[in-house]
């Protein structure tokens, strides 16, 4: 866990990223309270600069020369491999450890301490990604005073993941056009959104350190709508009321709770689907007991709005049911194309003065 220094350091950051890019340069990112709102709308503008310039050109050469430390304790598919796709298209390259149980490329086999593993990478490269189970510890280690290069926060146990709710938050604004109450923050979108913004978070509420940030963010933001969020999760995985507490500080920010699946639907804009992880029980009983307690399927979709999209951090276990992925509501892979363009407007504008993003 964090200890009181780096607490009240991360609370001395809030609000410091901002539309000066200069705000970005060789900042760690830690947690979405970092991001302003006129910081956000900077990201998104990034990234979807980024996006074209994928599509267009593959990429170019802005961190030609540039090192990323990719240093992961927990597995990842997407968070890490679109942080190494990012930098190989902005011209950099990137050096991976794998630091979990089964890797064989961390000292911390013989003893070494997360600090001096950072430290001794920062000593070869120019940014570090870092994931790791304990809650806490990416702050620790960023706000410690022991490093001297920006770190990026990829998830810290059932704590925060931020690039995922940026790359989440960005999605939203680009599907369904959301306005930003920031000047020159109103949606460009040839269809804008109208009425309140009502999003159904499902699943492992819990553990999802997907969704603890993305509820954060989302209540942070300055939309221009009333924000309806809705907890929808089996009797034991609920929203964690330090969550609630902290939505519940913005006004525009509506909570409420379900059980019901169909329910909590009705009337949504979104729906983000969590899967229950099982590797954050105690036992495999407890586990079994909620497995599989919703799935979403054609049916569900049938009483669906027909402006609602799906989401999902991915992976899904079988929370979401493959014949759903037809459906043009199905956003998780648009969601996770997006998560590629979101790093590299991250760190297109990170190490040594470019901004950040997902992973």
């Amino acid at each position: 866990m964090a200890d009181n220094a780096t607490s009240t350091a991360l609370g001395g950051l809030a609000n410091g990223l901002t539309s000066d890019p200069k705000s970005w340069k060789d900042a760690p990112l830690i947690s979405v309270t970092q991001i302003s709102t006129s910081g956000l709308l900077l990201l998104f503008q990034t990234a979807q600069s980024m996006r074209t310039l994928v599509r267009t050109n593959g990429g170019d050469n802005r961190l030609q020369h540039r090192v990323l430390a990719s240093v992961f304790y927990e597995a990842s598919t997407r968070t890490s491999c679109s942080f190494q796709a990012a930098m190989m298209r902005l011209g950099g390259t990137f050096i991976h450890v794998d630091g979990g149980k089964g890797g064989n490329t961390s000292a911390s086999k013989k003893g070494e301490s997360l600090e001096d593993t950072i430290r001794c990478l920062e000593c070869y490269t120019d940014v570090t990604v870092l994931r790791h189970p304990t809650t806490g510890s990416v702050q620790r280690v960023a706000l410690g005073g022991g490093t001297v290069k920006p770190v990026i926060n990829a998830g810290d146990g059932v704590g925060e993941h931020p690039t995922q709710a940026l790359l989440d938050t960005f999605t939203i604004w680009d599907e369904l056009g959301v306005s930003l109450d920031v000047e020159n923050g109103d949606s460009k979108n040839e269809q804008k959104l109208e009425g309140p913004l009502v999003v159904v978070l499902l699943g492992d509420l819990k553990h999802g350190r997907t969704v603890h940030s993305l509820a954060k963010l989302l209540a942070r933001s300055s939309i221009k709508h009333e924000l309806v969020l809705r907890y929808c999760a089996p009797a034991s995985l609920e929203m964690p009321s330090h969550v609630k507490k902290y939505v519940a500080n913005f006004p525009n920010a509506k909570q409420e709770e379900y059980t019901e699946m169909k329910e909590a639907v009705q009337g949504a804009n979104v729906l983000y689907v969590t899967r229950v992880q099982k590797e954050r029980f105690e036992s495999a009983d407890a586990y079994e007991k909620v497995k599989g307690a919703y799935v979403v399927d054609a049916s569900l979709m049938e009483s669906a709005p027909p402006g609602m999209i799906v989401m999902h951090p991915l992976p899904r276990v079988d929370e979401i049911a493959t014949e759903v992925d037809a459906d043009p509501r199905a956003c998780y892979f648009r969601q996770m194309e997006n998560g590629n363009v979101c790093t590299n407007g991250d760190l297109g504008a990170h190490p040594r003065g470019s901004v950040i993003m997902r992973g």
